[in-house]
């Protein structure tokens, strides 16, 4: 579902990051979120591409929109 967003314990501490570089999905969406271009993030991040972008993002709304138990949260 995304190929483009891997989890590697080496790399960032297990974070989802994009393709096994040093580049964690919540930097990309931190930089969509406050309002850079993509265009400006690949120039930035030349290693990244645009599926990058969308990968990341469609993988922070698939988690934000998991079920969360009230109860799961209190335990913690």
């Amino acid at each position: 579902m995304f190929p483009n967003i891997t989890h590697h314990q080496n790399i960032m501490g297990g974070r989802a990051c994009i393709r096994g570089m040093r580049i964690p999905v919540s930097l990309i969406v931190n930089l969509v979120a406050n309002g850079m271009p993509r265009e400006q993030i690949i120039a930035e991040y030349p290693d990244l591409t645009d599926e990058d972008i969308t990968q990341a993002l469609r993988y922070s709304a698939a988690l934000a929109n998991e079920e969360v138990r009230l109860a799961e949260l209190v335990a913690k």
